[in-house]
C-alpha cells in the first residue's frame, strides 16, 4: 500500500485530481490525502466519497499546530503552502498510524508510470529527494536550491519524523518567496539533509523528477510503450509554470529553460491539457459540476527595487511569448 499526500485549492483542483487519475491508471493500491486549501476543495472532495481519497480540512492541520496560524498572518499566500509542505507529511504520520511511508507530491506532476522503481530505491532507508539536475547551462539556478520540492519520501521511524519536525520548524520561522542567505523557501533547507541524515537517499532514476528545467541534458525518445529518458522509462513528469488560459490556449512555462522540440512539447502539454479535460468531465460525471480550464491567479514575484506593475507586466509579457494551442 502506497501513501501519498498533497496540498491544493479549487484553483488547483483539476490539477490534483488529474494527479490522483494518474496515479490510479498505474497503483491499484495507495492512499491519496489531500489537504483541502479551501472550504470548496474539502466539500467537492468529500462528495465524491472515493475510498482512496482522504481529504483533511486546512482548520485541522492548523488546530493540531496552532503556531501556523501565526505564520499565516506574516507571509503571502503562496509563502504560506510553502510553509504547509512539512506540516502535512508530518501530520499524517502522527494522526494515521498505519502509514509506514508517507510521500508527498506536488500538485502538478503527472505520473506514466507506476512509482514501483522510486520505492525499490528507498529500500529500507528513512528519507527519499530528488535533485534539480540542472544541466550546465543552467547551473545558476542552484542558487535557489539543489533539491526540488516536488516529491519526498519519509519513512515513519527515528531520522524521518526528525528530519520532518525540524523542517517543519525551520518553515515555521522563516519561509518567504526569496533568496535571503542561505535560505529560499521551503526548499533550501533540504540542502543540509544528505549531512544530517545517513538514512537518505538521492534518487538517480532518471525518469523521475523529469521538468522543464532537466530535460534537455537527455535523450528523450518516443515509442509504443511510452517516453524513455537515456533508456529509463519515464515515471512522471513536473508541470512546473505552465498557465491555462482556457481549454484552447496555455502558457507553458519554458521560455527560462529552453523550449522542447514540438514533437515532444505536443506529446507532453497537449498530452497533459487532455488529461485535465478528462478530469474535468469525470467530475461532472460523479455529480461535482462543472469545471473550467482556466488559472485564475498569477503569483508575482517582487524582487528588491521592483514594483509590482513591472513584475507584472513581465510576467504578461512571458505569458504571451510561450503561447501554445492545445485543442
Amino acid at each position: 500500500m502506497y501513501h501519498f499526500c498533497t496540498l491544493f485549492d479549487q484553483n488547483y483542483l483539476l490539477r490534483g485530481l488529474t494527479l490522483y487519475r494518474s496515479l490510479a491508471q498505474h497503483t491499484p493500491d495507495f492512499v491519496f490525502y489531500v489537504l483541502c486549501l479551501d472550504e470548496a476543495t474539502f466539500t467537492i472532495l468529500s462528495n465524491l466519497g472515493m475510498k482512496n481519497i482522504q481529504p483533511i480540512a486546512l482548520c485541522d492541520l492548523e488546530a493540531w499546530d496552532v503556531r501556523l496560524k501565526e505564520a499565516k498572518g506574516n507571509r503571502s499566500l503562496v509563502e504560506y503552502y510553502f510553509t504547509l509542505s512539512p506540516a502535512l507529511p508530518l501530520f499524517i504520520l502522527k494522526h494515521y498510524q498505519d502509514v509506514d511511508i508517507i510521500t508527498y507530491l506536488d500538485a502538478d506532476l503527472f505520473f506514466y508510470q507506476s512509482p514501483a522503481p522510486i520505492y525499490e530505491e528507498l529500500g529500507e532507508q528513512s528519507i527519499l529527494i530528488i535533485e534539480h539536475r540542472f544541466p550546465e547551462h543552467l547551473r545558476e539556478k542552484q542558487i535557489y536550491g539543489r533539491f526540488n520540492v516536488q516529491y519526498q519520501s519519509f519513512r515513519n521511524d527515528e531520522q524521518g519524523l526528525a528530519c520532518l519536525e525540524k523542517w517543519h520548524n525551520q518553515c515555521l520561522m522563516w519561509c518567504y518567496d526569496r533568496l535571503e542567505g542561505d535560505k529560499f523557501a521551503d526548499q533550501k533547507y533540504l540542502e543540509e539533509w544528505p549531512v544530517l541524515y545517513n538514512s537518505l537517499v538521492i534518487l538517480q532514476h532518471k525518469g523521475a523528477g523529469l521538468a522543464p528545467w532537466n530535460w534537455s541534458q537527455y535523450q528523450m525518445t518516443l515509442d509504443k510503450g511510452g517516453m524513455l529518458i537515456d533508456d529509463y522509462p519515464l515515471v512522471f513528469y513536473h508541470f512546473h509554470a505552465i498557465k491555462i488560459i482556457n481549454a484552447c490556449f496555455i502558457s507553458h512555462g519554458l521560455s527560462d529553460f529552453g523550449v522542447m522540440p514540438r514533437k515532444s512539447l505536443k506529446w507532453f502539454y497537449r498530452g497533459y491539457i487532455n488529461q485535465l479535460k478528462e478530469t474535468a468531465h469525470w467530475l461532472e460525471k460523479k455529480g461535482a459540476g462543472q469545471f473550467k480550464l482556466c488559472d485564475k491567479r498569477i503569483h508575482l514575484r517582487v524582487q528588491n527595487g521592483q514594483s509590482k506593475l513591472q513584475v507584472l507586466m513581465e510576467v504578461l509579457r512571458k505569458l504571451w511569448s510561450q503561447i501554445m494551442i492545445v485543442c
